[in-house]
């Protein structure tokens, strides 16, 4: 885990959050390379599940709601986790994950635990100049709501039949305890959610479907499926809308922790905005004219937590050299450009033409910085499957010298081809 850190600082891909004033806890800010292996992930996703698909619609929700919205959902009610406090130094602790037999892990301070205590995790503010109780609003917990209350426009602006899904992804906010796991979890994340709608008796068979899925996803992304387990996750466990839910969980170095969840959340959702809107949010069937609440299978990634299990699943060491084993459709750059001496003119006019032509259609980076075995090595730490060298022989045969970073091995290809070589690697 300090290897991904220290890497993830060090190249640019993730930075400690306000960190010239000492930080934030869990807060952090994605860097240059972060920010584009971020936006792959997500693009990638909206691929997959949005454009490559027919029976798919996108929404792109406010972060702010009617405040009727979580108590309609419940989670004015029930979205919250049980904390103990320290009285001697006041610091909460999660109750589900610590004992209170043990010495205070910040103060040391024995038998000084209060009794467990449910605490909201909505982060409240103020919507208004006024600070008062009717001004009061909820940054979302989850972006799931949003689809809801807007399946009756989705649905009549669409014209789509069931079953169908709606795809957002976007940022919630939890105040929570969070272990300090890095990006694992943080009171500011950003989640990729669908809700798919479907007729009540044909939701198991769109479980297992949307299970196989994820895992097609996860595969997509370079997830190591050999540290996935499905878990089945029992009554009295699962969330308060969920009839079944499915967490797909991870081994991190911290421990086995959820990666993504797969939940059937019923007519739970729809039938409670129904009710507290006064709204009709039933989905009348074009061909019987009959109308009924559908139900929801919910996949859930989190966009942070899927960048960690990334990092975590291509980091290769090999003797002295690191990589990062990125599958080049999310590598944050295609290929980098190199000349094979930067105090040739010649061939940094070259490289520089190819290096211009490329960034046209791909993410591609420049270096001509000290010698090509430090360069290749900065290119592999992250991620970067192609490396394009333009050396002397390129003046003469307009060929470059291709190396392939998982292998090392070298081809020499024609420049002309270069857009079709990345295309077809990319896919």
């Amino acid at each position: 885990m300090e290897k991904i850190v220290s890497l993830a600082k060090r190249r640019g891909f993730i930075f400690p959050g306000s960190e010239i004033y000492g930080g934030l806890a869990n807060s952090w800010d994605y860097g240059p390379l972060g920010a584009q292996l971020k936006n792959n992930i997500k693009n990638l996703w909206w691929k997959m599940f949005v454009q490559e698909r027919d029976d798919m619609v996108g929404l792109d929700a406010a972060l702010i709601m009617n405040p009727k919205v979580w108590e309609a959902s419940g989670h004015l009610k029930e979205f919250s986790d049980p904390l103990i406090e320290c009285k001697k130094c006041h610091t909460r602790f999660r109750a589900d994950q610590i004992s209170v037999d043990e010495p205070c892990e910040n103060c040391g301070a024995k038998d000084q635990f209060t009794k467990a205590q449910q605490f909201n995790m909505m982060l409240k503010t103020f919507l208004g100049p006024a600070e008062e109780e009717a001004n009061i609003v909820y940054l979302r917990p989850e972006t799931a709501q949003a689809m809801f209350v807007q399946f009756k426009n989705i649905r009549e602006t669409t014209r789509k039949r069931l079953p169908f899904g709606v795809a957002q992804i976007g940022k919630a906010f939890r105040n929570e305890i969070t272990p300090g796991n890095f990006i694992f979890r943080t009171r500011e994340f950003e989640q990729m959610e669908i809700e798919y709608f479907v007729r009540e008796g044909e939701w198991q068979e769109h479980f297992e479907v949307w299970q196989e899925l994820m895992h097609e996803w996860m595969r997509a992304v370079g997830i190591d499926e050999s540290k996935v387990h499905d878990v089945e996750i029992p009554d009295g466990d699962r969330a308060h809308y969920s009839k079944r839910t499915v967490d797909f969980e991870f081994d991190y170095p911290f421990g086995q922790k959820e990666l993504y969840g797969l939940a059937y959340r019923g007519d739970f959702d729809l039938k409670n905005h129904e009710q507290a809107s006064g709204e009709n949010l039933k989905y009348r069937d074009p061909e019987t004219n009959e109308e009924f609440l559908p139900h929801v299978i919910e996949p859930t990634w989190g966009v942070d937590r899927t960048i960690l299990a990334v990092l975590l699943s291509s980091y290769i060491e090999e003797g002295e050299r690191v990589f990062l084993k990125l599958p080049p459709r999310i590598a944050p750059y295609k290929a980098a450009i190199f000349p094979l001496l930067a105090n040739k003119p010649e061939l940094t006019e070259k490289a520089r033409a190819i290096y211009d032509d490329l960034r046209k259609e791909f993410m591609v980076a420049w270096d001509d910085r000290g010698n090509i075995g430090k360069r290749y090595y900065a290119q592999d730490e992250i991620g970067t499957p192609f490396c394009i060298t333009v050396d002397f022989d390129s003046l003469e045969k307009n060929d470059v010298t291709v190396r392939f970073r998982d292998t090392g091995a070298q081809e020499r290809i024609a420049m002309s081809e270069l857009k079709n070589f990345l295309r077809e690697k990319i896919g």
